[in-house]
């Protein structure tokens, strides 16, 4: 695993990096990082894993993370023909310079920021202005576009079209050396989580007694494994209905379940509404 400053460095000429991503497929390694991160996907989909906080991805999602917040965008195996397309920008908290920033004029983005710690995604019309302000970040130079970062963070500092992602009780007790062992878990959850997936494969393969596992992914996780898994499921799920047009009896057993009840009842749990809600919901959202 590499440094977070390994993973993301400012140049000590600089105030802050952007960055235009081409990738087969996004850096498929949990990690964390002491810089603020603002990402807007422009190609690709898959499942993101941001602090306990477990969703799939998709273009046009911008997502704004708060320094040492731990985080993963895993692309899905049949993208990887399509590749995988993004805007980053990483800077810390300095940026603006405490001069301004512990002002009365700086309260609003002091607060951006303590949200940031949790992570957030931008929603709706917010959304819709942010993603074309992102799109031209790397086309400025100099000052222009140091005024343009500080533009996009004053915007979402008066927004309200802000969905927190890591719950309220999430914090990083990851060490380097846990990344790894965390990356081990998460490649083999997402290769296996049609099936039912024993503790003791998960102890096997992280060199642990099944009851070290569920103690060790429960502190770092802020879940249990059970409760990790339904959620890579019900993601899943989500992205089968809308996608691939199925039924929700099709779609349960093709993400792993093994009754319609039990699927039904984590659908209901995980997203607040049943399958048949969810999809209208998306149809109407998506039509408008």
């Amino acid at each position: 695993m590499k440094s977070a400053l390994q993973k993301s460095p400012i140049p000590k000429t600089h105030a802050f990096v952007v960055q235009s991503l081409r990738q087969t497929i996004f850096d498929p390694n949990w990690h964390f990082h002491p810089e603020y991160q603002l990402f807007m996907v422009l190609k690709g989909k898959g499942t993101r894993f941001i602090g306990d906080h477990v969703k799939s991805f998709q273009p046009g999602d911008i997502t704004f993370l708060g320094p040492d917040l731990p985080h993963l965008w895993r692309s899905d195996t049949e993208e990887s023909e399509n590749g995988a397309e993004g805007i980053v920008v990483y800077f810390n908290e300095n940026f603006i310079g405490d001069t301004l920033l512990y002002k009365e004029e700086g309260i609003l983005l002091r607060k951006l920021f303590r949200k940031g710690l949790r992570g957030f995604d931008v929603t709706n019309k917010t959304a819709d202005i942010i993603s074309r302000m992102i799109l031209e970040l790397p086309k400025l130079e100099g000052f222009d576009a140091v005024l343009g970062l500080m533009h996009i963070l004053n915007l979402l500092s008066q927004s309200d079209d802000i969905k927190l992602l890591a719950s309220s009780g999430y914090t990083n007790t990851l060490r380097e050396g846990d990344t790894e062992r965390m990356n081990k878990v998460y490649a083999y959850v997402m290769k296996h989580f049609k099936r039912k997936i024993p503790i003791a494969e998960l102890a096997t393969l992280t060199n642990m007694t099944p009851t070290s596992f569920s103690r060790y992914f429960k502190t770092h996780a802020n879940k249990t494994f059970s409760e990790f898994v339904s959620e890579i499921r019900i993601g899943h799920a989500c992205k089968l209905l809308i996608e691939k047009k199925m039924n929700a009896s099709q779609v349960c057993y093709e993400s792993g379940f093994q009754t319609m009840s039990n699927f039904n009842r984590q659908f209901k749990t995980i997203t607040n509404r049943t399958p048949l809600d969810y999809k209208k919901r998306y149809n109407m959202t998506n039509s408008n």
